[in-house]
């Protein structure tokens, strides 16, 4: 029978440890990794006093074939031993990550958003799979997020943190960094929470710091867009402030365990924006739509928004921000009434739906400006505006209304396109970014280009045409079904997941 010794960690058995071939170890996949686990952490090891050296060498041998893991009980003990043969039988086989494995998320604002809506999904998704799941964020306001979230264990911290430095909203993208890297010191330090891994959207800087666990966790960072993308260097002194904070998005990403983004629209940026990691090609995770809560949801009456006798519904449902581009849906519909006769104009309405924050300046400023067009425009009869809507409010309106308008440019994906589609509800939508990937042009919506011209053409065909919206309302729901579903969502989902904990 073949036996092993304990060895201690001495110059030695460093040595050995080091001769050792690579490929097969137990902690990690080289060994490159296991001096790095032997060394940094335990260095102090290297010298075990006299009582510690005698226990490491009288300690039981155990049989062949035996199993434990490298290193066990790195505090107490001196020694790191391991059963050869039985590593040899472990190679190539995928390990059982465990039942039920634990995950948390972090999330800068659980707000309504189309990022809120895809985490609360995957949290949904990880729960139903059997996962542990908590959520944790720097705000959360129950009566200001999706109905779903309360299925959730809902955490907060760090709340306190300013968004932003003085008016203007300046100094934004400091304070999230801030308030995400106070949140995960206080998740591992004070939280008091166990998991296994670790899932992190929209601000990377948090990455680092949960480096830090005891027990090192296993971090999933979805992509949803590189943030250096999403504002403007108009001066010197704001690319001066952007270097160091691009920078370090650009790095703490590139140490995640796993990078997910939403689309091959994305996929490509990411690649293109992030030089130093163009080396990582990141997966492809679609968002999926949670049918349940369209198919199980009780409408309501919209006659308090929609004046009497509007036969042609247009929708717009995005946040009050300006790269959402919410004036060309206004331009669009200016446009539209050139194109149609009296009787029908009278028919068409534009419902302006969005998540407002009174919080977030830039929703009040452009609420306000988008109100001033319309009163400029003399459109007020003809357009409504509707902020912070309820779930049941958003599917009341995809149910009787003709069609959306979805204006942003390069949008990464866009969940909106996918809750109308499914719906029945046909998109015009721009031909950039992810709706490319969602809609079938002429097939369950129009793709065009982002001028009023385009897109009031467009329009005028659903006016003139009224079967087009069934024929198209149907296409749209069996492309949701057959490409974007829940099902397909939470099985990846899971799957990356579960790779992490191999």
């Amino acid at each position: 029978m073949q036996t092993f010794r304990l060895l201690p960690l001495d110059r030695s058995a460093l040595h050995r440890v080091q001769s050792l071939p690579k490929g097969g170890y137990r902690h990690g996949q080289t060994r490159n990794s296991l001096w790095q686990t032997l060394g940094a952490r335990r260095f102090a090891l290297m010298w075990p006093n006299r009582r510690r050296r005698r226990e490491a060498w009288s300690a039981p041998q155990r049989p062949a074939g035996s199993r434990r893991r490298a290193c066990a009980e790195p505090r107490r003990g001196a020694g790191c031993w391991r059963d050869i043969p039985a590593m040899a039988e472990e190679r190539g086989r995928d390990e059982d990550p465990g039942p039920n494995p634990s995950v948390l998320f972090l999330h800068p604002d659980l707000g309504v958003g189309g990022a809120e809506r895809l985490v609360l999904d995957a949290a949904l998704a990880l729960q139903a799979r059997g996962c542990s799941v908590k959520v944790w964020t720097a705000h959360y306001d129950p009566s200001h997020s999706f109905a779903d979230s309360r299925e959730l264990q809902v955490r907060c911290a760090g709340d306190w943190l300013p968004r932003s430095l003085g008016w203007g909203g300046r100094g934004a993208a400091v304070c999230a960094y801030v308030r995400m890297i106070f949140l995960a010191l206080y998740v591992l330090f004070l939280g008091d929470e166990e998991f296994d891994v670790v899932v992190c959207d929209q601000v990377s800087a948090c990455i680092p710091v949960l480096k830090l666990a005891r027990r090192r966790k296993k971090i999933l960072f979805y992509c949803h867009f590189p943030d250096l993308l999403l504002t403007r260097r108009d001066s010197l002194l704001k690319r001066l402030y952007r270097a160091p904070i691009d920078w370090i998005e650009e790095y703490t990403t590139g140490m995640a365990d796993c990078i997910l983004v939403n689309s091959r629209f994305t996929a490509a940026i990411f690649k293109e924006t992030f030089k130093s990691l163009s080396h990582v090609d990141p997966d492809i995770l679609y968002p999926s739509l949670n049918v349940t809560s369209f198919d199980s949801a009780v409408s309501e009456k919209l006659d308090d928004l929609i004046p009497k006798g509007k036969k042609f519904l247009f929708l717009s449902i995005n946040r009050y921000e300006r790269k959402k581009n919410l004036t060309l849906a206004l331009e669009a519909l200016i446009k539209l009434r050139g194109r149609l006769t009296s009787q029908d104009w009278d028919k068409v309405h534009l419902i302006m739906a969005g998540g407002y924050d009174e919080r977030v300046l830039e929703n009040v400023e452009h609420y306000q400006e988008l109100k001033k067009m319309v009163q400029q425009s003399d459109l007020a009869q003809y357009v409504t505006f509707l902020r912070s809507f309820s779930d049941k409010q958003k599917i009341s309106l995809l149910c009787g209304c003709t069609c959306v308008l979805y204006t942003p440019s390069n949008e990464h994906f866009g969940i909106v396109p996918l809750e109308a589609m499914y719906m029945q509800c046909p998109v015009i939508a721009v031909n950039s970014g992810g709706p490319l990937e969602s809609i079938v042009h002429g097939v369950t919506g129009f793709l065009c280009e982002p001028d009023p011209v385009h897109f009031s053409e467009a329009m005028e065909k659903f006016i003139h045409e009224p079967s087009l919206k069934a024929t198209m309302g149907l296409a749209g729901r069996a492309r949701v079904k057959e490409k974007f579903s829940s099902e397909a969502f939470t099985e990846q989902l899971y799957q990356y997941v579960a790779k992490l904990l191999v």
